[in-house]
């Protein structure tokens, strides 16, 4: 399309102007010879080739275009180079004046003045070099209506790339002016705040975020990043992520423009940048035995809801590789899987940890706060290992949060709704320590509705070979060893190992035998010496050797029992504690007989 093609109304409002002033007939063409715009004759002629289109044929408008002059004809009826109607005999025109159009350093177009009877045509040759110059101002007139019009297409432009650019972006974007009010936002905006465009753009900010700190950058000029702001509409709750930048011009501040998100979206891109993924699922638990085959199947089945899960077994028995398979194997798959141990956090700590703070709640506290837990694990699962291990003070807050589906910060009386399935788990006795008040009943209720139990190793010992084999490709691959296989004498001894630390002892043992094996069977030396004094001292126990002696055999059962105690109250403090109240020794006695039969040595 022409330049003047695009500004054909207003090219056809200053043909008329001109015709009406000076009482001429006037006619403008484009570069392509196309009439844009006429009066008289011309007008029914708009949109038609003037001179057949032929701008090199030498008539008068090429003749214009090709030269970028103007031109006077006087005598058109004697001028064979003025119009092919002139050569046909039929040209109705008497004279006329023409000047080219330019824009941009080219010529676009012709306009013209010409004369159709004896009147105009005294007039135009007596005033052809005044109406030349009017014509070369009307020239004039129409390149600036084309460079405006280009400035309008360009603005046009930039604005619809500009609002293709905002709409695309995944975040709300709002805009206000100086006054405060809104000039712009994008869908998501729209779909964030739950407010149509047309109830948004025009209204102060301050009708749907109350109190806004956007309002403040106005007077300030200094925006902010990141901050975390709540807002309530019409009883719709919005818990956004804001960053807001101020407009400046003329080193004026006449606008601000944000980006938000809700906090909820922050939260789980946060997990997914920090988390490495881990699909999970059930075949990841190893083994075909009776015990563990019951296990799966009812978490295969759970999984599918919602309800709260307790996992119940002891330490290293793959309750927390349960829980992740339950999370991965749930419609909750795509949430995230938030893993807090009740037993590893400092007490003083754990609170602000599963429940969040507000800005300046205590000293060193973050200026903006910090999510919790249960605030991180929204749309998702939250898996509570070590239960038995949270303060009683800690169990009436997290009482709460199952009953209300509501987390309210450390230093803070705002509530906020959190979607989570809770899995816990626990090597303890929930049931024992209710009744000795050290764990709330109304809460164990409430985590237990679905009771899981993992089995200990020793119930499930036709799953060792398998774990076997599993434990040894992993680590094989790890360490990069030629490794086949472990021999007969292994695995027998490996069987009839209680392990007391369950799977996680198992794959101990495994990674440890492999680390200082040189051939390509793992044989008894490679073995950790604790497992192999544990099977010898059972095989001597049972008779194996009659030639032991009396001290020696009491020294076997001492070990033993203390063994038995290890295994069935753990290796924490208060478990060593209880077993020397049991055995009625003092703690000193226990640890130096613990050192003595190398009980207190690290599992490889």
């Amino acid at each position: 399309m022409s330049f003047l093609k695009e500004i054909q109304q207003t090219a056809q409002q200053v043909a008329e102007a001109i015709s009406a002033a000076l009482q001429i007939e006037t006619e403008i063409v484009d570069d392509s010879m196309t009439i844009i715009a006429g009066t008289g004759k011309y007008h029914e002629k708009i949109n038609s080739k003037e001179e057949g289109g032929q701008i090199e044929a030498g008539f008068l408008y090429g003749r214009v275009l090709q030269t970028n002059q103007p031109f006077v004809v006087e005598d058109v009826q004697n001028d064979p180079s003025y119009d092919p109607s002139v050569l046909a005999g039929v040209a109705e025109e008497l004279a006329e004046l023409c000047t080219p159009i330019h824009h941009d350093g080219k010529v676009i177009g012709v306009i013209g003045l010409i004369a159709f009877n004896d009147s105009q045509h005294r007039t135009l040759i007596s005033n052809k070099i005044a109406l030349l110059t009017f014509l070369q101002r009307m020239s004039e007139l129409l390149s600036t209506t084309i460079a405006e019009q280009e400035a309008v297409n360009k603005w046009l432009k930039t604005m619809h790339q500009q609002e293709v650019l905002i709409e695309s972006i995944h975040e709300g974007i709002i805009a206000i002016d100086e006054h405060g009010k809104i000039t712009t936002c994008n869908l998501t905006a729209q779909q964030l705040i739950k407010r149509a465009k047309d109830e948004l753009i025009g209204q102060p900010l301050s009708s749907i975020w109350d109190n806004s700190p956007m309002l403040s950058v106005l007077t300030t000029g200094k925006g902010y990043v990141g901050q975390e702001e709540r807002y309530v509409l019409d009883n719709h709750e919005m818990h956004f992520i804001v960053t807001a930048r101020p407009i400046h011009l003329n080193e004026q501040v006449i606008g601000v423009v944000a980006s938000f998100r809700r906090m909820a979206e922050m939260r789980r891109l946060a997990y997914e940048l920090t988390t490495e993924p881990k699909d999970l699922n059930f075949s990841e638990i190893q083994g075909k035995s009776r015990a563990i085959s019951v296990a799966l199947k009812q978490a295969q089945k759970v999984a599918r809801g919602n309800s709260n899960i307790l996992i119940t077994g002891e330490s290293g028995t793959g309750k927390g590789m349960m829980a992740a398979a339950i999370h991965f194997s749930s419609t909750r798959y795509k949430g995230p899987f938030i893993i807090v141990n009740c037993g590893a956090i400092p007490e003083a700590l754990l609170e602000s940890e599963l429940f969040g703070y507000a800005g300046g709640a205590f000293t060193g506290a973050k200026r903006e706060g910090k999510a919790g837990k249960f605030e991180l694990a929204d749309g998702g699962t939250i898996f509570l290992d070590e239960i038995g291990d949270l303060p009683l003070h800690l169990q009436v807050k997290l009482l709460h949060v199952l009953q209300s589906k509501q987390v309210e910060r450390v230093g803070s009386n705002q509530v906020t709704q959190v979607n989570i399935r809770v899995i816990s788990a626990t090597n303890k006795s929930l049931e024992e320590m209710v009744q000795n008040k050290e764990f709330r009943e109304d809460l164990y209720f409430r985590l237990n509705v679905i009771p899981l139990q993992m089995p200990p190793l020793r119930e499930r010992v036709e799953d060792i070979p398998i774990l076997l084999d599993h434990f040894l490709v992993k680590y094989r691959q790890m360490i990069d060893t030629p490794l086949l296989d472990f021999s007969d004498e292994v695995k027998q001894l490996f069987m009839q190992y209680p392990w007391p630390g369950n799977v996680r002892e198992l794959e101990n043992a495994v990674e440890y035998a492999i680390n200082m094996e040189t051939t390509p069977y793992v044989g008894i030396e490679s073995v950790p010496a604790r497992i192999r004094r544990a099977v010898q001292s059972k095989e001597i126990d049972m008779g194996v050797d009659d030639d032991i002696s009396l001290k020696d055999r009491l020294k076997i059962y001492e070990q033993r029992i203390l063994t038995e105690l290890l295994q069935k109250y753990g290796h924490s403090l208060e478990a060593k504690r209880l077993i020397a109240e049991k055995l009625d020794i003092g703690l000193a006695t226990l640890y130096r007989k613990l050192e003595g039969f190398k009980l207190l040595e690290s599992e490889k």
